[in-house]
């Protein structure tokens, strides 16, 4: 069975570095599955991503070595059973906002005695490359269960939700955690709510042994984060980057007046 590189990763202290697919597409998963990235995540909260799309970029993330992950649209047994019975290897679950809400989803991703997965299925233990047993008996050591930061609530009751049994990785989603806070959407920004928000999560993460991590908009502030201690960093995304370097031709041949270009 393969190993999941990127939760060895994190468990050794290491940072990793992805990025998102928000582009439904196999094509576009193929590619990118050959830009050296540690993982993929396949985007299903804000993209029209169908369950069959998905476990189609799963085999093609897997078959290229990298490991496929997968945001869910919202925190459900349903779509964490679904997503992982057919070969992704780990999820991102957004809004996680208390304690009962992140022992739901260690409880869906986790087998027994740990959580209370169903059995059943095969595509799994192919995106893994073993049988649907071996996958049985070890899944909950591969298995990656990331939640989202992405609101006050969960900064204020970041203690208690982090200290559930099971989680992998918090994962701050800025863009959210700043419209909560009532300022515009960003990857990031100086206010000191959110440079406050963003550190008491990553330290209270340290402290119970999970793993922090973020989104961030390109190289420079992917590196700044990784020194500051975030481990699982998501940069950009294919769309992001098709259109930064489309802008990047279209200005340079005199296209365009101005126009901003969304990074996510």
């Amino acid at each position: 069975m393969k190993t999941n590189h990127v939760r060895a990763k994190l468990q050794r202290g290491e940072a990793s570095f992805g990025t998102w697919l928000t582009l439904p597409d196999v094509f576009t998963a193929q590619l990118m599955a050959k830009m050296s990235f540690d993982w993929l995540t396949v985007e299903m909260e804000h993209a029209p991503t169908t369950i069959e799309m998905a476990g189609a970029n799963f085999a093609v993330i897997a078959n290229a070595d990298v490991v496929p992950l997968v945001r869910i649209p919202i925190n459900s047994v349903e779509n964490i059973k679904r997503v992982l019975d057919i070969g992704a290897w780990g999820v991102v679950v957004p809004m996680v906002n208390s304690r009962a809400e992140a022992e739901a989803v260690v409880e869906a991703a986790r087998y027994r005695p740990i959580g209370k997965r169903s059995i059943g299925g095969a595509l799994h233990g192919a995106s893994f490359d073993t049988d649907p047993a071996t996958y049985y008996a070890k899944a909950n050591d591969e298995i990656l269960v990331i939640i989202m930061a992405e609101h006050v609530d969960a900064v204020e009751r970041a203690d208690e939700i982090f200290s559930v049994p099971g989680i992998d990785a918090v994962f701050i989603g800025p863009n959210d955690l700043h419209a909560s806070m009532n300022l515009p959407p960003s990857f990031d920004s100086n206010h000191p709510q959110f440079t406050d928000a963003v550190e008491h999560i990553r330290v209270t993460a340290k402290k119970h042994g999970v793993a922090s991590g973020i989104h961030v908009a390109d190289a420079a502030q992917a590196q700044r984060r990784a020194k500051e201690g975030f481990q699982f960093i998501a940069v950009a995304s294919d769309a992001g980057f098709l259109m930064a370097k489309t802008k990047e031709v279209t200005s340079a041949l005199g296209l365009g007046a101005g126009q901003a270009v969304a990074k996510y």
